[in-house]
């Protein structure tokens, strides 16, 4: 996914609430929209070379929205809108092959009293899949989430409801950095998200990791990720 040539360079000085952060840019100190949620501690740290956008809309109290943080030895991915349109190329462009044979795709779709990511529709059936932000990693091993999510668990209850319902259901979790080479849920933050997605697995509930290749211009789903138990690798993380 191309990333377009506006980006520009900053300097990370502080978050100031979920969804704002001060950076430096073009020696201004600047208030920017960071366009995801959870904690990211390990990547907004003072200092650090950040990537933002310009957007130009008088409707906006900001200006810039963050994009991509550089850890020193990888780029990071912050969006957190941008792993449901990865999914969407991924299955477009054949690299999620497990998905192939869907000729009509959907975002943004009601199952019940949810809202998931993609819903595929083909000769065999549908397909609901939703995608879910991954950003931390540590020693290697990307974990989610960084900070409990209701809605996490949430999602994961309706995959059940939509496989008891006939059709397919599959979580992709979309770690957007590529140096993660496994994948598991970060049990100690929130152990019932862990819970349920266990419980949906063992119902057929598939699910995926992929790792993300990044650069200043582009972002695409790269490597399929192993899922492991998280108290299997806790001991290295």
């Amino acid at each position: 996914m191309d990333l377009g040539e506006d980006l520009v360079e900053g300097v990370f000085l502080e978050r100031v609430n979920r969804f704002l952060a001060r950076v430096e840019v073009v020696g201004r100190d600047v208030g920017v929209h960071v366009p995801n949620s959870g904690r990211m501690k390990e990547l907004f740290v003072p200092g650090w070379r950040v990537l933002v956008r310009p957007v130009l809309s008088e409707n906006r109290k900001t200006k810039f929205d963050l994009v991509l943080v550089d850890t020193g030895h990888a780029l990071a991915s912050v969006d957190a809108r941008m792993p449901n349109a990865l999914v969407a190329e991924g299955v477009d462009n054949q690299h999620l092959s497990q998905f192939c044979g869907y000729p009509e795709v959907r975002r943004e779709v009601t199952f019940g009293d949810s809202r998931l990511d993609l819903m595929l529709e083909g000769p065999n059936g549908k397909c609901y899949i939703e995608a879910k932000s991954v950003t931390l990693v540590v020693n290697r091993v990307a974990l989610f989430p960084d900070a409990p999510t209701v809605r996490g668990a949430k999602h994961l209850h309706t995959l059940q409801t939509v496989l008891q319902a006939g059709h397919r259901a599959a979580v992709i979790f979309v770690v957007q950095r590529p140096d993660a080479i496994a994948f598991a849920t970060s049990d100690l933050s929130d152990p019932a998200l862990a819970a349920a997605l266990r419980s949906a697995m063992a119902v057929g509930v598939e699910a995926y990791a992929y790792n993300c290749e990044v650069t200043e211009r582009m972002i695409r789903l790269d490597q399929s990720l192993p899922i492991r138990n998280y108290y299997e690798v806790v001991d290295h993380v």
